[in-house]
């Protein structure tokens, strides 16, 4: 196998090149994340990667929703119920040993699986306690995670990524034909009997971990996956050592994809003229005939300049961009909160407990797997005691008691009902009514394919009313949104409650609220309905307050000409966020509230 030139490289030939180096040493640079929808180009690379793993290797799929007992190993039922004593069965990791680990969907992997996964890694095997079996199974494998996310924030759990030195996009990446140096199965089979005997020098090993500082890689695994793909590659191309070309492409491979900025160039000194010496003297004649040897550059320096040549372009800037909008703190009205339930949803593990508790559902296979050990001291005791006889006694294969019932639990996403609560008084009441019917409109597009609700809540004059109960349906926005009147004072604490009691009645449903507040501030109606602004204005803090109290998510739009201090005020006091949009039109509203509104999660097994 001959090394290519960085400028000659396709991402296609990367991609192959990292399939050999994960058929080399699949434990050692411990897989791919492979992001890439079902296509040509996805098919046609893991066929590569399987046709370069030596024969009787196992390549496993790992289930979506697989239980720990299927993972990690545990009691086999059928087994232990025809043998009428405990049997272990091994995980799936278990029979993985040595081999390939397909997780399909990995953007959609549990944090429970995704732990497991990344405590296997570690930690080089599996050690299972459950059902009164012990379980030693060491085993190393590689993993190769196939994001199929449409969005950036559909990605695999960072605990399971962290640990994967690839990261490969086939965004609109096409399948070449091998190529001449094109690695084979031979060329695999022979890397892998050399891979233990190639040694790393100190400087390879200095010099990836002085890059990963420059590209501001802070994760502690980065320079030492780049040193195993460092060594595979070597073992690959035939060497006992690991050369600067082979730290250059275990750079470019493994340290490019995760860089959060670009290395500073080094300071220029300046060198003062000497007394005895002008200072634009010429050099000697015939001493910058020669050109500068490039293997005298530190090697550093090499491997930092085709980093820089595999940074995709504009990586960089939409790191700085997604860093602008910062999440906020997890919070009880969390958009897309996960709610425990007890018959819906996906399943969450099981408990012990009785299923006729609430409705619940008994999981037999959980409580029989839970009853098996007990058997021989069961039969036992039945037979000191006088036990049964006869018929009964030859078929009561399994005696299940009480504490062995398990019961299934369920996880699923709370609905989202977006509750807009709009100052409707006013002069310029008519143009803040438009600008909020035009954001509803936009957000009730979404929520149709999302399945959530919007509501509205309007306070003009003395009271405040509830102007769109919550709902999908944009015909019934529209035409409850045509006939609102403007005008009036402003009983802005009004409009607070009411907010607060429709979210606590949205909350009693199963359904996660979040506010949008729409005021300029000028609070001048009380609660009671007396004028008056100190009493209004104190009224406002003290529901701005309730609403904080409620642990409801809220975001506060001051459509003021100008950004108020009591608008931003009653927003601190509410602890929501505050975003002055005093010329904002629908669209920018609606824009606003889909870069403030928490993130929707994935499902937590």
């Amino acid at each position: 196998m001959t090394d290519k030139t960085e400028t000659e490289r396709s991402p296609w030939a990367d991609a192959v090149l990292a399939a050999a180096l994960v058929a080399v040493d699949p434990a050692g640079t411990v897989g791919v994340a492979l992001r890439s929808l079902p296509g040509l180009a996805r098919d046609r690379w893991l066929a590569t990667l399987k046709s370069l793993l030596p024969p009787g290797v196992p390549v496993r799929r790992l289930p979506l929703h697989i239980d720990d007992s299927r993972l990690l190993g545990g009691l086999d039922l059928a087994a232990t119920l025809r043998a009428g004593k405990p049997i272990a069965e091994r995980g799936i990791l278990a029979e993985t040993d040595g081999g390939v680990l397909l997780v399909a969907m990995a953007e959609r992997v549990s944090a429970g699986t995704a732990a497991r996964l990344a405590a296997v890694l570690d930690n080089g095997g599996v050690t299972v306690e459950r059902d009164g079996i012990r379980i030693d199974s060491p085993t190393r494998f590689g993993v190769v995670a196939l994001d199929e996310g449409m969005t950036e924030d559909e990605r695999p759990p960072a605990a399971l990524a962290d640990r994967l030195a690839f990261r490969l996009d086939f965004e609109g990446v096409s399948p070449e034909p091998p190529a001449d140096d094109c690695p084979d199965a031979d060329d695999v089979a022979a890397a892998r009997k050399r891979l233990a005997d190639v040694t790393a020098p100190d400087e390879v090993v200095e010099a990836l971990c002085g890059t990963a500082l420059s590209l501001g890689v802070d994760s502690l695994r980065a320079p030492l996956l780049a040193l195993a793909v460092a060594r595979a590659h070597a073992a690959l191309a035939g060497r006992w050592e690991i050369s600067k070309e082979d730290a250059a492409i275990a750079a470019r491979l493994v340290l490019a994809p995760r860089a959060t900025r670009l290395p500073m160039p080094p300071p220029e000194e300046e060198q003062p003229p000497q007394d005895d010496e002008p200072p634009d003297q010429p050099p000697p004649e015939g001493e910058n005939e020669q050109p500068e040897n490039v293997e005298d550059r530190p090697l550093e320096d090499m491997i930092l300049e085709a980093v820089k040549a595999a940074i995709p372009a504009g990586i960089l800037e939409q790191l700085k961009l997604a860093g602008r909008i910062k999440p906020r703190a997890p919070s009880a009205g969390r958009a897309g909160h996960l709610q425990k339930t007890k018959l819906r949803g996906r399943p969450a593990g099981v408990r012990r407990g009785e299923p006729r508790s609430g409705g619940a559902r008994l999981n037999v296979i959980e409580t029989l797997r839970a009853a098996a050990p007990w058997q021989p001291l069961r039969r036992r005791e039945r037979e000191q005691s006088g036990g049964q006889s006869g018929l009964a006694e030859r078929t009561a294969r399994v005696e299940v008691r009480k504490d062995d019932f398990r019961i299934t639990r369920f996880k699923q996403k709370t609905e989202t009902t977006t509750i807009f609560v709009v100052d409707a008084s006013g002069s310029a009441a008519l143009h803040r009514l438009a600008e909020a019917k035009g954001a509803v409109e936009l957000l009730l597009a979404e929520c149709y394919v999302r399945r959530d609700q919007v509501a509205m809540v309007s306070f003009r004059g003395k009271a405040a009313e509830l102007l769109l109960p919550p709902t999908r349906s944009l015909v019934r926005a529209k035409r409850n949104l045509a006939g609102l009147p403007g005008g009036g004072g402003t009983p802005l604490a009004c409009g607070i409650d009411l907010a607060v009691m429709l979210a606590d009645q949205i909350r009693r449903k199963g359904q996660t609220p979040f506010v949008i507040l729409l005021t300029d501030g000028s609070a001048n109606i009380a609660r009671d309905g007396a004028p008056g602004r100190p009493k209004a204005e104190e009224d406002a803090l003290a529901s701005a307050r309730a609403l904080r109290a409620a642990g409801l998510t809220a975001l506060l739009v001051d459509t003021a000409p100008h950004p108020r201090p009591l608008a931003r005020k009653i927003a601190a006091e509410m602890d929501a966020m505050y975003l002055p949009l005093p010329h904002a039109d629908a669209a920018a509203i609606s824009g606003a509230i889909k870069a403030v509104t928490p993130p929707r999660e994935s499902l937590a097994g």
